[in-house]
C-alpha cells in the first residue's frame, strides 16, 4: 500500500508509522488521517508485526491541524462533502472529527503502540498520542493542548483519554491554559513515561519494542492491552476479576502458557507460537473499544 503523507515500514516484527510532511512540520490533514487509519489496519492484520512505533519526519512530531485554509479550518460546513470512508461518516448527526477517527484507530489496535515524540507535538499532534500505550519523548520535544486559544475544544476523544492518562487536575491545567510545555513537564505530569536525549530516542524505542517482541506472547499482550484499557471505565474491580478469571482459564490451557513455563524452567528464551488471529476475542476479553451503533467499525 502506497502513502503520500505518511511512511510505513516493517523491520524485525516492528512496524514504524512516520508522519511525513516534514516541510509543513507534519501538520495534520484529512489525507494524513485516512492514511494513518489504513496503516493501523494493515499493522493489526499482519501477523509479522508485533509492535507499532509512531513518529514524525524531520524536526517535529506534528504541529497540529494544517491551518492553511485559514479562518474556516474548523468550520464543519466545509466537511460535508468529504470522500467515502471513516472520514465521511457522522456521529450524533455531525461529521466525525478526523482526530477522533485516528485516535480510535490507535485505540482499536490489538498490538502495543509506542509514541516516539521527536519534536513539537501540539493540538492533534498531542491528542493523537493519548491512546498510544507508551509515549517516549526526546528532550527537545514540546507539547500543548492549545484548543481554547483557537476557540475550540480538544478532539480525538481526548475528553476520555487525557484525564485517564494524566488525571483531571493536570488535564484541566494544560487544556484551560492552552500553553506549550516542555518534555520535563510532560514527564512530571505523566503524559510520557520517559524522556531521553534526542539522539537516543529511536534506539530507545526500538529497544523497548524488541523487548516485547523477543520475550512475550502476542496473544497474551493483546489480551492484557484490551483488559487494561477497558477497565479504565469499569465501575468495580469485580469486572476486572471476572474477565481475568475467564482469560486465565483459556490462556492457561493454551500452548503459549505451556511454553512460557517450560522455557523458564529450561532457562531459555520462549518460542511462542499462538497467532494473534486466535485472540483475544477467544480468551475471555472482548474487543475494545466497541464502536457504537451509529458508527461503522473501521
Amino acid at each position: 500500500m502506497s502513502f503520500s503523507e505518511i511512511r510505513y515500514a516493517v523491520d524485525g516484527r516492528v512496524a514504524t508509522l512516520t508522519l511525513h510532511r516534514p516541510d509543513q512540520r507534519n501538520a495534520f490533514t484529512g489525507t494524513m488521517a485516512d492514511e494513518i487509519v489504513q496503516a493501523c489496519a494493515q499493522a493489526d492484520a499482519d501477523e509479522a508485526v508485533r509492535v507499532l512505533l509512531v513518529t514524525g519526519a524531520g524536526s517535529a512530531f506534528c504541529v497540529g491541524a494544517d491551518l492553511s485554509r485559514g479562518r474556516d479550518t474548523f468550520d464543519g460546513k466545509r466537511l460535508a462533502n468529504r470522500p467515502s470512508g471513516p472520514m465521511s461518516e457522522s456521529i450524533g448527526g455531525v461529521p466525525r472529527d478526523r482526530g477522533g477517527v485516528v485516535a480510535l484507530a490507535f485505540a482499536a489496535m490489538r498490538k502495543p503502540v509506542i509514541g516516539v515524540v521527536n519534536g513539537v507535538a501540539v493540538g492533534v499532534g498531542a491528542t493523537m498520542t493519548l491512546p498510544m500505550d507508551i509515549r517516549i519523548a526526546a528532550e527537545s520535544a514540546r507539547f500543548g493542548f492549545p484548543f481554547a486559544r483557537r476557540g475550540i475544544i480538544p478532539e480525538a476523544a481526548s475528553g476520555w483519554f487525557l484525564p485517564r492518562v494524566v488525571g483531571i487536575s493536570q488535564a484541566m491545567e494544560w487544556v484551560a491554559t492552552g500553553r506549550v510545555f516542555d518534555a520535563a513537564e510532560a514527564l512530571r505530569g505523566g503524559l510520557v513515561s520517559r524522556v531521553v536525549p534526542d539522539d537516543d530516542l529511536l534506539p530507545t524505542a526500538h529497544a523497548l519494542a524488541a523487548e516485547i517482541v523477543e520475550n512475550t506472547s502476542a496473544v497474551a499482550v493483546a489480551a492484557a492491552r484490551e483488559l487494561l484499557w477497558s477497565m479504565l471505565g469499569a465501575p468495580s474491580p469485580w469486572d476486572s476479576h471476572r474477565l481475568e478469571s475467564q482469560a486465565l482459564m483459556q490462556l492457561g490451557a493454551g500452548p503459549d502458557a505451556r511454553e512460557g513455563v517450560v522455557s523458564f524452567l529450561e532457562k531459555r528464551p520462549p518460542e511462542f507460537t499462538t497467532p494473534l488471529g486466535d485472540g483475544p476475542d477467544v480468551v475471555g476479553v472482548p474487543r475494545w473499544p466497541a464502536p457504537p451503533d451509529d458508527v461503522r467499525p473501521v
